[in-house]
């Protein structure tokens, strides 16, 4: 069971990685001059391989974390409310990491409407929802 933990954290380290550094990807091509073509396409290419990386990652952290929830039954059972808050944290970093899929199509097709304050405040997102994990698995204070 360590080695499945000490992966799981290795996996969610990283993932966490790429939900840290791709929006701000994001604020550097909110503030791009129209005219600047290359540095557009230079960030570009940086965000969609990032992106690929980072959903690579977050596969094996997922299934990591499900072998531990039900192989080893880590979370399940009376007493255990921190896990489903926990859950519906990984729920809503899933979707934050479709969120950034769906904004890198934006950018690539040109058709971004939101400044780089925006991003700045979307790019804080993930250290909240890290916080608040650390805490349920680390404290479970219910």
């Amino acid at each position: 069971m360590l080695w499945v933990k000490a992966f799981h954290i290795v996996f969610v380290a990283s993932w966490f990685a790429g939900l840290f550094y791709l929006p701000r990807i994001f604020v550097n091509l909110a503030m791009v001059d129209a005219a600047s073509t290359a540095e557009r396409e230079r960030l570009l290419l940086m965000a969609r391989k990032l992106f690929r990386f980072m959903t690579l990652l977050a596969m094996p952290a997922l299934a990591l974390g499900l072998w531990l929830w039900w192989g080893y039954g880590i979370g399940r059972g009376p007493g255990n409310g921190w896990m489903h808050a926990k859950w519906l944290i990984v729920v809503l970093l899933i979707g934050y990491h479709h969120a950034c899929g769906r904004i890198l199509k934006q950018f690539e097709s040109g058709g971004n409407r939101r400044s780089h304050v925006w991003y700045r405040w979307f790019n804080e997102v993930p250290v909240v929802m890290l916080i608040l994990a650390v805490i349920l698995v680390v404290v479970k204070p219910f």
